[in-house]
């Protein structure tokens, strides 16, 4: 298999609103084609970090946080590209190995004994990063032509983490993982995004000065510009 990128990498500035990256690539073979036919999953995945999900109620008519459970690691970013609907060209057993599924990718095992419904924290935190357009399933979305070339398009949204970001590329016959290819898109804040990050990281009592400084400022041109007007 031979795949590549559009782009391999993405920086996010002021002005940054999102990227798209194109993957595509061709399968090769020096033999004919076994029987059955080929299908292509392709994935990118952001980096993994450890996350609280928590649960609101309402007690005494107040919404108040009542039961959390730590996710172990859930990538920042995860898209799902298929040739045809999930179920239907990845097995179970493949899916546990490979860990290509959405739900697959967040490992939760730490869930306090208390929680007996352990399983719905991971899909709260689904759904409310596929609002956020930071999880996405895209069924059908991948073209695989003459068994041969192969393409699709992954949407990067604004609101995107710093770091490496994981594409990989599946070929499948009858459920199971036949091949598979990986390769990394960089993501960096670039500009006056990356000087006031390093600022705010590296020497934070001058960005909190700075900070108070420019908000002083603002607040007194503000007021000045109110006095003139009323002249």
């Amino acid at each position: 298999m031979v795949a590549s990128l559009s782009q391999n990498r993405v920086s996010i500035t002021a002005s940054f609103d999102g990227s798209e990256i194109l993957i595509f690539g061709a399968v090769k073979r020096e033999r004919p084609a076994p029987d059955g036919p080929l299908h292509v999953i392709i994935t990118v995945s952001g980096p993994s970090m450890p996350t609280t999900v928590r649960r609101k109620e309402r007690v005494a008519g107040i919404w108040v946080n009542t039961d959390a459970v730590e996710i172990d690691a859930a990538p920042s970013f995860y898209a799902v590209s298929t040739t045809a609907p999930l179920p239907e060209i990845l097995s179970e057993v493949s899916d546990l190995r490979h860990r290509i599924s959405i739900e697959r990718a967040i490992r939760s095992v730490g869930a306090p004994a208390t929680i007996t419904d352990s399983p719905a924290f991971t899909e709260a935190l689904i759904r409310i990063r596929e609002k956020q357009d930071l999880y996405a399933l895209l069924e059908n979305s991948t073209t695989l032509l003459d068994d041969a070339l192969f393409r699709t398009e992954i949407a990067l949204p604004a609101n995107l983490v710093e770091g490496n970001y994981t594409t990989r590329i599946y070929l499948l016959r009858g459920g199971r993982v036949v091949e598979e290819s990986d390769t990394t898109i960089f993501v960096s804040k670039v500009g006056v995004e990356r000087w006031i990050f390093n600022l705010a990281h590296e020497q934070p009592l001058i960005y909190g000065l700075l900070s108070l400084f420019i908000a002083i400022a603002a607040g007194w041109g503000a007021s000045a510009v109110f006095r003139y007007m009323r002249f």
